[in-house]
């Protein structure tokens, strides 16, 4: 599908592929392990077979995006959650038994998960490969088909999408719709069994009103500010060099990066001098460096120097670490950059940041940054530096995000064993490993009267001594 299609001829292709989906799903409504198994093992080779085209597609997306990077986060991570899926999926879709109240025995209790249907998936630009491929090895695997409309802003990643996935995949099985945000909307609009959308809030909740006309149940994996906690038991070197290495992964275009960071007023200087060195370590140059990536395109890259400039304009202690951000234009990439003590008011404060800015701010001590974080919109991730044990507990049970990690950033993310999701304005629904299984599932109760049953106790005409005896009224 392409961008110069009229709005009726793009729904009526959207709505023709949705209905060859469900056509496909009503034939075959409980798909195999095996068949299961053999969707999960064309996607791996869609992936695996296509490692170099995949990575040169997202680096003319951005401009440059570190090779490495793009291994990590779009190639090993997905295949990871591949391996764990193939391995563990029998027995995710073995019915299971459960115990009923002892006034209804012999009779029996089952929960089966089921396929829901047809699965929409509306995908990001910041990790257009993984974030695309992560909730379809999860849709798929439940035995779902399953649609896909990856972001407008990697143009080059989503047509090698659409291309490879209509070459090992049946358009009823997986088809990926490439267009502008007119064909998003109209994606969104369709009467999905489950949409599943990853991005901002603010689009988020477009997209739940749209799902909402039909009733379409959906997950909402979206952002917010995370915080960081170094407190004062914490090592400044240590905290420093896992803070660095989540925050400028993808020149911080994640959507669990550290937003800002909260440290006690005494140990302020000391962490900024910690991140400076361990920039220097991390990135000797800035420009030319394979390994620091570009901002996705200048739209993106103005805005955040523009959060820089009114922190600047009111007062608040800028240091750019490497080099400046003019220095920089022609590659378009910004420099990893510490902004002191930011005013609440600032843009910078109040809107998720998305990019290499990381504002330090001091507080009290380490109780005063729990009601720093409770204050405020529940994040995708809290983070913590501590080893002390029962500053954790406290953090634990009093605050509230979508994950949580403690002496170190990011990782969380990568535990298949661990659900993803947010939490108030940082989503609905979460998914990884058997979670995501889950979420595109129905779980059916299932209950079974025995031959011999005791359920005619209960009917007419009724012996209330004896329902009184059984403690039913």
């Amino acid at each position: 599908m392409t961008t110069t299609q009229t709005a009726p001829a793009r729904a009526t292709s959207l709505q023709c592929h949705f209905a060859q989906q469900q056509a496909a799903f009503r034939q075959a409504p409980y798909p195999s392990l095996a068949v299961r198994r053999e969707r999960l093992a064309r996607l791996e080779r869609m992936t695996r077979q296509h490692v170099d085209e995949i990575e040169r597609a997202i680096r003319q997306d951005y401009g440059h995006r570190s090779s490495v990077e793009t291994r990590l986060a779009e190639i090993t991570t997905l295949q990871l959650a591949l391996r764990h899926t193939r391995r563990h999926l029998k027995r995710w879709m073995r019915p299971q038994r459960v115990s009923l109240n002892w006034r209804f025995l012999p009779a029996r209790g089952e929960i089966h998960r089921q396929p829901l249907g047809v699965v929409g998936i509306i995908s990001p630009w910041n990790y257009p490969w993984q974030l695309a491929m992560m909730p379809a090895v999860s849709a798929l695997a439940a035995g779902n088909r399953v649609m896909i409309k990856p972001s407008e802003l990697t143009p080059a990643t989503s047509r090698l999408m659409a291309e490879l996935a209509e070459r090992y995949f049946a358009t009823n099985e997986l088809h990926v719709v490439t267009g502008d945000r007119e064909t998003g909307k109209a994606f969104a609009g369709l009467p999905f069994d489950h949409l599943f959308f990853t991005g901002s809030t603010q689009v988020g909740r477009q997209v739940a009103q749209a799902a909402a006309a039909n009733l379409t149940p959906v997950t909402l994996e979206l952002g917010g500010k995370s915080p960081v906690i170094v407190a004062d038991d914490a090592d400044l070197d240590e905290a420093a060099r896992r803070i660095a290495f989540g925050k400028w992964f993808n020149a911080g275009q994640t959507c669990i990066a550290p937003d800002y960071v909260l440290v006690s007023e005494r140990r302020l200087n000391g962490l900024v001098q910690a991140l400076e060195r361990t920039v220097r370590q991390f990135y000797s140059r800035l420009a030319d460096n394979d390994d620091y990536t570009a901002i996705i395109n200048r739209q993106h890259r103005q805005r955040l120097v523009d959060l820089r400039n009114e922190a600047e304009d009111r007062g608040c202690r800028v240091m750019e670490l490497g080099a400046s951000a003019e220095q920089l234009e022609a590659s378009g990439k910004l420099p990893p950059t510490l902004i002191i003590n930011p005013h609440d008011e600032l843009r910078l404060m109040q809107e998720e940041i998305f990019g290499p800015l990381l504002p330090i701010i001091g507080v009290r001590d380490d109780e005063a940054a729990i009601d720093h974080v409770t204050r405020r919109p529940r994040p995708l991730a809290l983070y913590a530096f501590t080893r002390d044990a029962g500053y954790r507990e406290r953090l634990i049970a009093g605050t509230h995000s979508g994950g949580m990690a403690f002496n170190d950033t990011m990782l969380q993310a990568a535990q298949d064993a661990l659900p993803f999701g947010g939490i108030g304005q940082s989503g609905v629904g979460a998914y990884h490993g058997e979670h995501g299984f889950v979420t595109f599932s129905h779980e059916r109760s299932v209950f079974q009267q025995a031959r011999r049953n005791t359920a005619w106790l209960m009917q007419p005409p009724y012996r209330r001594w004896l329902l009184k005896l059984l403690r039913l009224i």
